[in-house]
Parts: C-alpha cells; sequence; structure tokens
C-alpha cells in the first residue's frame, strides 16, 4: 500500500511528479524520510521507462517530468549512464530531526549524481557556464 502523507490522490500524485523532476534535474533533493521513500519508487520508473528505446518509452517520460529540459536530460544523460545497471538509482541518506517540527529529514541522491551532474556545469575549456553570460565593459 502507497503512503498517503496526509494529501488527497491528485495532491500526492503532483508534488510526487514535481519532486520527481527536482530530483532529476539537481541529483539531490532534501526531503522526509516518507516523501523520500515514496519518491524512490516513482524515480526509479522514470529512470527505467527513459532506458528504454521505444518511442513509447520517451513519451512515458515526457509525459511524467514537468520540465521539458529535465525530461531531455533524463533520456540522453541520465538513462544511458545507467543502462547497465538493474534499478536501485538512488540513495536515501538519513539526516535526523528537522529543528522546526522534528520530523525525520533525509537526503535521496541519484547514485554517483557527481558524475552526471558535474560535468554538465563545465564548458569546454574548463570555465563556468556562468561565467561566460558576463560581458566584460572595456
Amino acid at each position: 500500500m502507497a503512503r498517503k502523507l496526509g494529501r488527497t490522490a491528485d495532491h500526492r500524485r503532483a508534488m510526487l511528479r514535481t519532486l520527481t523532476t527536482q530530483l532529476l534535474e539537481k541529483g539531490k533533493l532534501v526531503t522526509t524520510i516518507s516523501r523520500a521513500k515514496e519518491l524512490r519508487v516513482t524515480a526509479e520508473k522514470v529512470i527505467t521507462s527513459a532506458k528504454g528505446a521505444t518511442l513509447h518509452d520517451k513519451r512515458q517520460v515526457f509525459g511524467y517530468v514537468t520540465v521539458e529540459d529535465t525530461a531531455k536530460k533524463t533520456i540522453d544523460r541520465i538513462a544511458p549512464y545507467y543502462k547497465t545497471r538493474q534499478g536501485g538509482y538512488t540513495r536515501i541518506t538519513k539526516l535526523g530531526p528537522r529543528k522546526g517540527d522534528a520530523a525525520e529529514i533525509a537526503v535521496i541522491e541519484l547514485i554517483e549524481y557527481d558524475n552526471i551532474f558535474v560535468s554538465e556545469d563545465k564548458d569546454v575549456k574548463g570555465k563556468d557556464k556562468k561565467s561566460k553570460d558576463k560581458k566584460v565593459n572595456a
């Protein structure tokens, strides 16, 4: 039985889609343990669908992930990285209680996300992409 997370079915479904999109976009996410455990299920299903080569698999990913660029990145970068892996794409690490309400907090991250996400932040010359956008006035 799935966790209800104190939400209606529609709200829960929308929340999990958003969390899945954020996880695939950033590679790492801090949330409560119960949300992380439920997020693991949906994120791994999306990555498994992205590993498929058919048009149907790609449409499943685009239908679930809420940001188009993140869906493309999932298909082009994340899924090929996990091509030989049979599941287990995420890791949950407990952080302890949250200060405000003592809810148990955890970090959910993609396995070896540094290898996937760090290389995209660097330009061909080794400079950050953000520094390329700034123009120098002479």
